[in-house]
């Protein structure tokens, strides 16, 4: 390969171009063609393609040997940035969804139609879009999708993404749930040899600011947000023991999630089978009805126990057959104390056991410090009213209600520093 000046006259002038030959052997001898005319050239552009061809052949050498780099002044201070894009994190989800078989997966259930962009491209940018920064819809449409290596990427413009035609995206992939929550459990169990033999089961909330007027399953119940003043809607969730998301479902906000056990296990295993299923629930999914149900259907289940139980095992609780599994946790297995084939395990942790009588020392000292303030206060004269004093001794309680189960302790404090003959609860 080879540069050519190639001389033209026209209107009196004589103009030089250049063009890209490459030499070739042939049955009647070396032979050359022009690979690709580059045009007029400077002395810069001459220069790189010089740098480019480098130790290549001598005798194109002479074509630069007049030439000299070019040096600009630039003023620092005044260049500027325009036209970020994010890409590395972008990359990698379009390239894990690629793995995952995602992109195939929506073009099958959502094939082309007369929309102007396919919806399973749009299915695959709301999912790179959520795994690298995840936010709304309409942030995703306003502020995120313009600032990052999706159009690039994906091959669809900014001005096509807006958020409407997210929220229907959205409403196209609403019926495929099962299929794809299905598509991801063979997938993944393939990449990471995943063995569902244990999955975990649990219920959280999220809670609209607003009416929520037009959302059936909006309802006001227990907040794990403590926000009791907006409604919700209860998410139930369903993972292996790695952690990987199995399936889901939304159930109304003041639905109790011992309610849910019943429909979430009959759903998993109509998708994925019963078999070698053990599953692994707090004590919120605990009661007669649930046990019941999973006896009958001969379902395994690790789930825990209110600690009122306890009281069923004083004398194992006194017991020294402990065993430690692991520093700071001990375990022992029970017989059941109903008389059937279940078994309880207690257990007992160094660590938790610390915890607790670290927050009880730090409600006990919120108390002392109130009680001697109120104390303070009747000395000197400012506090008269015994049902102020009541209310002021209700609101400590309620601050530091970390001693709620044990009134009496709170009843001895008062005792100790000795106001009960001055103010006394009438309700702890």
């Amino acid at each position: 390969m080879y540069l050519r000046k190639i001389k033209r006259n026209k209107d009196g002038k004589t103009h030089c171009y250049w063009a890209l030959v490459e030499s070739y052997r042939t049955s009647r001898g070396p032979r050359q063609r022009i690979v690709a005319y580059l045009g007029e050239m400077d002395g810069s552009d001459r220069l790189s393609i010089h740098m480019a061809a480098e130790n290549r052949n001598d005798y194109q050498k002479n074509l630069f040997n007049d030439l000299s780099p070019k040096w600009v002044e630039v003023n620092v201070n005044a260049v500027r940035i325009e036209r970020v894009r994010d890409f590395g994190d972008i990359w990698l989800a379009l390239e894990l969804l690629k793995r995952l078989g995602l992109y195939e997966f929506f073009r099958q259930a959502m094939p082309l139609g007369r929309e102007g962009i396919p919806w399973a491209k749009l299915a695959c940018i709301l999912i790179i879009a959520r795994f690298c920064h995840p936010k709304s819809e309409l942030y995703i449409a306003e502020h995120y999708y313009g600032h990052s290596s999706l159009a690039d990427l994906m091959g669809v413009p900014d001005n096509k993404i807006y958020d409407n035609r997210l929220y229907r995206t959205l409403d196209k992939l609403l019926p495929h749930k099962q299929a794809l929550e299905k598509h991801l459990k063979e997938r993944l169990g393939q990449l990471f040899q995943i063995n569902y033999d244990l999955l975990l089961y649990d219920v959280t909330s999220t809670y609209f600011e607003g009416k929520a007027e037009k959302n059936p399953q909006a309802k006001r119940g227990y907040s794990r947000d403590r926000r009791p003043d907006c409604k919700q809607v209860c998410i139930a969730l369903v993972v292996t023991k790695e952690g990987i998301p199995l399936g889901y479902e939304i159930f109304d906000g003041n639905r109790h999630d011992s309610t849910t056990v019943q429909e979430i296990v009959e759903k998993m295993e109509k998708l994925y089978g019963s078999v070698d299923r053990i599953w692994v629930m707090d004590r919120g999914m605990i009661s007669e009805k649930n046990i019941t149900f999973l006896k009958q259907n001969h379902h395994r289940y690790i789930i825990g126990t209110p600690k009122s139980l306890l009281k069923k095992f004083e004398q194992e609780l006194l017991s020294e057959n402990w065993q430690t599994i692991q520093h700071g946790l001990d375990v022992q297995s029970c017989q059941s104390p109903f008389g059937d084939n279940e078994r309880f395990i207690l257990c007992r942790s160094t660590a938790r056991r610390e915890k607790e009588q670290a927050i009880f020392a730090r409600f006990s000292q919120n108390i002392e410090t109130g009680l001697e303030k109120i104390k303070q206060s009747c000395d000197n004269g400012r506090l008269k009213n015994v049902g102020v004093a009541e209310r002021r001794i209700g609101r400590l309680l309620q601050q530091n209600n970390g001693l709620g189960n044990e009134p009496r302790k709170v009843i001895d404090e008062i005792k100790r520093i000795k106001l009960t003959d001055v103010i006394l609860p009438t309700r702890i």
